[in-house]
C-alpha cells in the first residue's frame, strides 16, 4: 500500500430532517428556494457545572462513537445537483445525513433548563471582503434535535470575476471547495479501519497509512463556482426557508418568531451582515437586530473564557470533524457545543441588540461578557 495519498477535499451546503426513504432529488435539476435535504431527526443561569464534569454526553454529543465513520457531506448533494444516489460507491464516500453527526440520546435531555425560544439559528459566516458563505442550522431547544441546515455560497456583488477567483482560491483552496475532486464524475475505492484515519484523508491531513486506502479519478469541478448566487438572492431564499418552518414573516414586522441566532461572537451580525446588506443595496433585515453571542453565554454559565469555537471544544472534549474556516463545518461543530451546554443546563438569553433609532449602536445586555 502507498505510505501517502492525494486528499479529496469537499464541502457542504444545506440539510433537512426527513428520512432518505422520503425523499429523492430529481438527477439533475437544482434546488427550489426552499427544498429540504435530509436529516434524520424523529421530529417535525443555574448552578454551572465545569464542561470536563459532565459524562452524559462522552458518546452522543462529543461524536466519538468509535463505530461511526465520519464522511463528509455531499456538496452537490445539498444543493440539489447530485446525479450519483443511486451510486454505492459516492454513497460510501459521501455523508447525506447531518444527524449522524449531530447526535442525541435521552440523556442528554435530563439536565437540560426551559428556554425563553423554543429554536436556535446556529450561523457562523465566512469571507473577510463580502460574505462567501452563508449557513444557519436550527436546533430545537427542546429535544436538542438538528431541524434543518440552510446553506449557500454567495457571490461577491462588487469584485471583478478576476478578483472573485483570486479571492475564492486563498479562501477555499486550501479545503478544497473551489478546487474538490468532481463528486458527480469519479470512481473510488475505498478501505477504512476507522473514523480518525478517514477524517485525516478527507481534509489532507497526516494519517496512518496502513489503515485507509483512497483510489479516485475525477475530473475538475469548482464548487463554489458552481452554486454561488449573490448576497440579496441568499437573503430571499433565507427568508422563504424561515418562513416555511414557521420561523418568521412580514406579518410579524420582520422579526424571528420564537427562535434567536447564536453565533460564535459578535463579528457576523454586528458588523459584517450589515457591511454585506449596503454593498448589496438592500436594507438589514429586521430579525439581525438581536443575537446570542455564544462566547458570552458559555463564560458565564461556565466560569471561564474560551476566546473561539477551538477552545470551547477543547474544553469540554469534544473532538473537532471537518475543516476549521470552512462554515458549514463551523456551523455544525459550534452546533455540538450548543447541544452540549443545552444538555448540561445553560440558559440562552439575548446577549446583544441593536438600537432601532440608530441601527449602528448596539448594545451588549451581559455585564460579564467576552471584549
Amino acid at each position: 500500500m502507498a505510505t501517502a495519498l492525494s486528499a479529496f477535499r469537499v464541502s457542504i451546503s444545506r440539510i433537512s430532517p426527513f428520512r432518505a426513504r422520503q425523499f429523492s432529488y430529481p438527477a439533475t435539476s437544482g434546488l427550489s428556494h426552499t427544498k429540504r435535504i435530509i436529516c434524520s431527526s424523529s421530529h417535525s443561569l443555574s448552578s454551572s457545572p465545569s464542561p470536563s464534569d459532565t459524562s452524559h454526553s462522552s458518546v452522543s454529543l462529543m461524536g466519538t462513537n468509535e463505530n461511526s465513520r465520519w464522511r463528509p457531506m455531499c456538496l452537490y448533494y445539498t444543493h440539489g445537483k447530485c446525479t450519483k444516489m443511486d451510486d454505492p460507491a459516492h454513497l460510501e464516500v459521501f455523508n447525506h445525513d447531518c444527524s449522524k453527526e449531530l447526535p442525541v440520546t435521552a440523556a442528554d435531555l435530563e439536565g437540560k433548563k426551559p428556554q425563553e425560544f423554543n429554536f436556535f439559528l446556529v450561523l457562523d459566516l465566512e469571507g473577510k471582503v463580502e460574505i462567501l458563505e452563508f449557513p444557519v442550522l436550527i436546533v430545537d431547544a427542546r429535544t436538542l434535535q438538528v431541524v434543518d441546515l440552510f446553506h449557500r455560497f454567495v457571490r461577491p456583488t462588487k469584485m471583478s470575476e478576476q478578483a472573485i477567483n483570486k479571492y475564492i482560491e486563498g479562501k477555499y483552496g486550501e479545503v478544497g471547495v473551489d478546487r474538490c475532486k468532481d463528486v458527480n464524475l469519479y470512481s473510488a475505492t475505498i478501505k477504512y479501519n476507522n473514523a480518525k484515519s478517514w477524517s485525516r484523508v478527507a481534509y489532507n491531513q497526516p494519517f496512518v497509512p496502513e489503515t485507509v486506502s483512497l483510489t479516485l479519478s475525477t475530473s475538475n469541478c469548482r464548487v463554489w463556482h458552481d452554486t454561488a448566487i449573490p448576497f440579496k438572492q441568499v437573503v430571499e431564499e433565507f427568508e422563504g426557508w424561515l418562513a416555511e418552518h414557521g420561523l418568521w414573516g412580514k406579518e410579524t414586522d420582520g422579526a424571528l418568531n420564537d427562535a434567536a441566532f447564536v453565533t460564535c461572537g459578535n463579528w457576523d451580525i454586528k458588523t459584517k451582515i450589515p457591511e454585506q446588506c449596503v454593498v448589496a443595496n438592500i436594507n438589514l433585515p429586521q430579525y439581525f437586530m438581536e443575537w446570542i453571542n455564544l462566547k458570552d453565554v458559555y463564560l458565564n454559565f461556565y466560569g471561564r473564557e474560551a476566546r473561539g469555537m477551538v477552545s470551547m471544544m477543547r474544553q469540554c472534549g469534544i473532538r473537532l470533524m471537518g475543516s476549521h474556516h470552512l462554515g458549514i463545518d463551523d456551523t455544525k461543530n459550534i452546533t455540538r457545543v450548543v447541544q452540549r451546554m443545552l444538555a448540561d443546563g445553560a440558559v440562552f438569553k439575548i446577549t446583544a441588540r441593536r438600537s432601532k433609532s440608530n441601527m449602528r449602536n448596539v448594545e451588549f445586555l451581559f455585564k460579564n461578557r467576552i471584549k
